[in-house]
């Protein structure tokens, strides 16, 4: 019997500042017509210092759940893909476990750099389909700005930070994921990365003196790569889903450059108003962006129950991908869930546990 992943859930988290260009003008050179002619980035959002990488995912994940009325304690899997996460390790994921009471959820985080998001979804919606789960977390989240070296106007001008959320849920009704690709180089691993903090390059004060820990990119090798795989590999999961570009109602793609979403659509041979847009408000939100972007279409009307949809992204690795999806909407339910009036238990249980392991048992 065939079981289908569909999104039922979709949730977003973004801090309240604001940083405009006009903003990052005071702190390093560079000016509006710059920052806008090479990236249509117009502001961003930036963390408060209570907020993290797992607050900000934690919320979406709540919001997400509220939209499919789905109780934290049905949800058997959480994936949180980031490139910024809460610690190296534990995972971030799984504080988001603690905090939501998602009390029989395996928990994992997910590093793809920018195409995570899309790599979180095929995983979630391949376990689905496997009968091994029913329910799945879905989480893009990020603080970039605690990463970004302020002083290089190649790369602060372009990220921001916040989350979203997808909630899957297995059904026998056609629909949901209905392709994924997902593409890997690491021979241009050195165009985008964070040197330092892993085994190659711990830290030290040597790491921290020059910059290791801070986002370096290539940008010109980075904008050529993301110009030639974003429509390739959305092509290819419009084929493997054995549909036509002319049967895609909205792509909704990693919101990294305004120039290489225009890229991909010249290439795909579609209006570029049949892509979704918001990177002047929030910038490059990372594994954020899609699921931030599927909330705001949601919201405008311009993503409407069985609209076949395309998810495109690439990122550092290098990586890229592209998922299609018959966009489906809530289950239907008897009554509505609001998954925040959970939060209070999932407090104090967390409590609880934390004070019986004190106590040793």
């Amino acid at each position: 019997m065939n079981r289908y992943a569909h999104i039922t859930g979709w949730g977003m988290s973004v801090p309240e500042k604001i940083m405009s260009n006009a903003d990052l003008m005071k702190i390093v050179d560079t000016s509006e017509e710059w920052i806008i002619s090479r990236t249509g980035i117009r502001e961003r959002r930036i963390a408060s210092p209570d907020q993290t990488t797992a607050s900000l995912a934690t919320q979406a994940a709540l919001n997400a759940l509220e939209v499919a009325s789905l109780k934290p304690s049905d949800v058997d899997l959480i994936i949180v893909a980031t490139s910024s996460p809460e610690h190296i390790f534990p995972a971030t994921a799984c504080i988001v476990q603690d905090r939501l009471g998602a009390v029989k959820a395996g928990a994992f985080d997910l590093l793809a750099a920018c195409t995570g998001f899309i790599f979180a979804l095929n995983m979630a919606s391949q376990a689905i389909y496997s009968g091994s789960i029913d329910n799945a977390l879905v989480i893009g989240a990020e603080t970039l700005s605690r990463i970004v070296n302020w002083q290089d106007r190649e790369t602060c001008i372009l990220f921001g930070d916040g989350a979203g959320a997808f909630v899957l849920q297995a059904s026998q009704e056609p629909g949901g994921q209905l392709s994924s690709v997902m593409r890997s180089d690491g021979s241009g691993s050195d165009h985008l990365s964070l040197p330092a903090g892993g085994s190659r390059y711990p830290a030290n004060a040597e790491t921290i003196k020059n910059g290791s820990h801070y986002i370096q990119m290539n940008g010109r090798e980075v904008f050529r790569f993301a110009t030639r795989v974003m429509a390739q590999a959305t092509k290819e999961a419009i084929q493997a889903a054995d549909l036509k570009i002319e049967d895609i109602d909205l792509v909704i793609p990693h919101q990294a450059n305004r120039r290489i979403i225009e890229s991909a659509a010249r290439g795909l041979g579609i209006p570029i108003e049949k892509c979704v847009i918001n990177l002047d408000r929030y910038g490059n939100t990372s594994t954020a962006s899609i699921p931030i972007a599927v909330c705001e279409a949601v919201e405008a009307g311009l993503l409407k129950p069985d609209d076949r949809v395309v998810f495109v992204g690439f990122g550092a690795g290098l990586t890229w991908g592209a998922a299609v999806a018959q966009w489906s909407g809530p289950f239907p339910t008897r009554w509505k869930i609001k998954p925040h009036r959970y939060q209070l238990w999932a407090k104090i249980r967390s409590f609880l546990l934390r004070l019986l392991r004190q106590m040793g048992w």
